[in-house]
């Protein structure tokens, strides 16, 4: 997959569209999910231009790798949902249904969550 610098999460970085922002620093932004599936749904984006998971721990430097993990850890807790747990799941590819070509973390909870991935 190319990266699309028009997809809407570039577009919410370069501030072209808006967001319910919850927390930003230099290499991270997290915002409410315009359609949330739990009470609690937040993404969790880094800045820079990456597709998926293996395209980001190629190339992304140890300090955007290390400010995207903490901020995932820092949604939870400031968003009340780590002391009950909650979720982390990010879709990659066609097969993972990855709808926006960016890198994006949902942090799922505030109810229980069910099975991960439900049995054929």
């Amino acid at each position: 997959m190319a990266y699309d610098p028009n997809n809407v999460f570039a577009r919410i970085l370069r501030g072209e569209i808006p967001c319910s922002k919850v927390r930003e620093d230099e290499h991270t932004l997290a915002f409410h999910d315009i359609n949330p599936q739990t009470p609690t749904h937040v993404l969790v984006i880094p800045k820079g231009a990456y597709v998926s998971w293996s395209d980001f721990a190629e190339t992304a430097s140890d300090a955007e790798i290390a400010a995207l993990v903490r901020a995932v850890g820092v949604v939870a807790r400031e968003q009340g949902v780590a002391e009950d747990g909650y979720r982390v799941l990010s879709n990659i590819g066609p097969h993972g249904n990855q709808e926006v070509e960016h890198l994006h973390i949902h942090v799922f909870g505030g109810r229980p969550l069910g099975r991960m991935v439900p049995k054929d």
